[in-house]
């Protein structure tokens, strides 16, 4: 791996103002990201932000996270059950999870103002999460609901040797309870002020959709991570969503078509694109990750290998957070997969989603050290 180092963002002296102005012809755009080829940037001020270890944090247009929580229960085993058979694991524990928590710890390890709204149930799995979010620091959890009558989501995540994994979700308070329309209160006021904002497919697809619609209207882009419920995504959420987000095996699924080589992966990426999507970012595993924007070549990242691989529980969430927040502070294209390739790395050598969470100077340290 050659020595990356990137150049740490400058900061502010006063509120970051980001120009928001209707999409999809005038979308706001970081640099080099959003804007158009052919397009000019000059007539929009340039993006810079604030540093981690600065004190104008809070000026920054925050990281939001609209997803799930999960109380994730892991057990350790040789391989999996065959039907009608019972195996012992060699252990077992409870930990933090879900796809929207993860994301939102990630931010907030990263050291980047990130809030998470979310929906929890009124008992210890609850409590879990939010003391683990709370233990994080950085997250504001002023949207997270407690909904009586629903228990906190949970999944079994199946451990097998090499970190490999395989896991069963019960949506509970994930797809229970929430409002039938959304209110400023109940997180779309958060969402209008994002800097982006960041969905997964463990929460109703119609809250996806007022919040993605609201995040539109108000300039702000929005990542969908296509993780979680395995039906085809609705065309009016993709109608809404700057960048798609699966992993090869989502996109075949929800493509329909085979990725067994870059070139059918590719293929499958611009069926997106023409479905209004006009930037698709696979995460391929041991193979690293792609981004295919609309008209252009695509750009692949290779990936940036562990020493050891405790755990692969969260590195999908790792890489798209850490994506997010280089995205937001104004890193290229090629930057922002370089972070977000090195931010996995260091999750997967972690047992544990949250707890695998890196830190902005651990994926500093990944990117400036020599091969």
């Amino acid at each position: 791996m050659s020595s990356v180092a990137f150049a740490q963002p400058k900061s502010v002296t006063s509120p970051l103002q980001i120009p928001k102005f209707a999409r999809r012809s005038s979308l706001f755009s970081p640099p080099n990201f959003f804007l158009p080829p052919g397009s000019r940037w000059d007539r929009f001020p340039a993006l810079s932000v604030a540093s981690s270890t600065d004190n104008s944090t809070s000026d920054l247009p925050p990281l939001v996270v609209v997803g799930s929580a999960n109380a994730d229960i892991y057990v350790e085993i040789e391989r999996l059950p065959g039907v009608g058979e019972t195996i012992s694991a060699k252990s077992g524990q409870s930990l933090a999870g879900g796809k929207g928590a993860n994301q939102a710890a990630c931010g907030g390890r990263l050291s980047y103002p990130t809030y998470f709204v979310g929906q929890i149930g009124d008992d210890a799995n609850g409590r879990l999460i939010k003391d683990a979010l709370e233990a994080v620091g950085g997250v504001r959890l002023d949207y997270v609901k407690s909904v009586g009558g629903s228990p906190t989501g949970h999944a079994v995540v199946m451990l097998q040797p090499g970190g490999e994994n395989s896991i069963i979700i019960v949506g509970g308070a994930n797809t229970f309870g929430w409002p039938s329309v959304l209110s400023d209160q109940e997180g779309l006021e958060i969402v209008k002020k994002a800097g982006v904002v960041l969905l997964q497919r463990e929460i109703p697809d119609d809250i996806n959709i007022q919040v993605a619609k609201a995040a539109m209207t108000a300039g702000v882009p929005v990542i969908l991570d296509a993780g979680g419920m395995d039906t085809p995504v609705p065309s009016e959420l993709l109608r809404y969503v700057d960048i798609f987000s699966p992993n090869e095996s989502e996109l075949a699924r929800l493509s329909g078509m085979p990725t067994e080589s870059f070139e059918d992966i590719t293929v499958a990426a611009r069926k997106f694109h023409s479905m209004g999507v006009k930037q698709v970012l696979v995460k391929l595993g041991a193979e690293g990750s792609a981004l295919f924007v609309e008209g252009e070549e695509p750009i692949k990242q290779p990936a940036i290998m562990a020493p050891k691989v405790l755990d692969t529980t969260g590195a999908g969430d790792t890489f798209t957070a850490a994506f997010a927040v280089a995205l937001v502070e104004g890193k290229s294209r090629k930057e922002c997969l370089r972070f977000a390739a090195a931010a996995a790395s260091l999750c997967v050598q972690v047992k544990g989603a949250i707890p695998s969470m890196p830190s902005r100077e651990s994926v500093t340290s990944l990117l400036q050290s020599p091969v």
